[in-house]
């Protein structure tokens, strides 16, 4: 299926690329590989501002993780020239969880974007991936997540 499909079928609309909020390029590519900066949850359009374990639980999270990876997506999108469907495969998730120290699901939060991920690209959209929980994230988002992808 024609990745623009499966965005339409879910209704998500792809965001433009967002400024970067300090010394930093959106995105690098090397090769086949393009790595993407971390992107903040936004809610709004603004930082989705909070903390797991404290102020959101697991669930909010993973809500707030999939906006991220709608977010990656339509930062993907423009590192791929336009069009999602040179994606070979989704290598590897980085995700960071603000997070109380004795918030151990991280991961399931993570999920979010993973599932999402998976569900647009197809066993493409399967990777490897990390997830941390962290003190504090930029502007007091809830999650951040990097990417790394390859593309044809």
């Amino acid at each position: 299926m024609n990745i623009y499909d499966k965005l339409s079928a879910l209704n998500i609309t792809l965001p433009p690329v967002s400024v970067p909020a300090a010394a930093y390029l959106p995105y690098v590519q090397t090769g086949n590989l393009v790595f993407l900066s971390g992107h903040i949850a936004r809610q709004e359009g603004k930082p989705w501002v909070g903390q797991l374990g404290r102020t959101m639980g697991t669930e909010g999270g993973k809500v707030a993780a999939r906006a991220v990876a709608i977010d990656l997506m339509g930062t993907l999108q423009v590192a791929a020239g336009g069009d999602l469907n040179r994606v070979v495969r989704i290598v590897k998730l980085m995700s960071l969880v603000n997070s109380t120290s004795d918030f151990t699901e991280q991961h399931l939060v993570t999920n979010g974007a993973s599932e999402l991920l998976a569900e647009v690209f197809g066993e493409r959209g399967t990777h490897a991936r990390s997830a941390f929980g962290v003190a504090q994230i930029p502007m007091g988002a809830c999650v951040e997540i990097e990417l790394i992808a390859e593309l044809a």
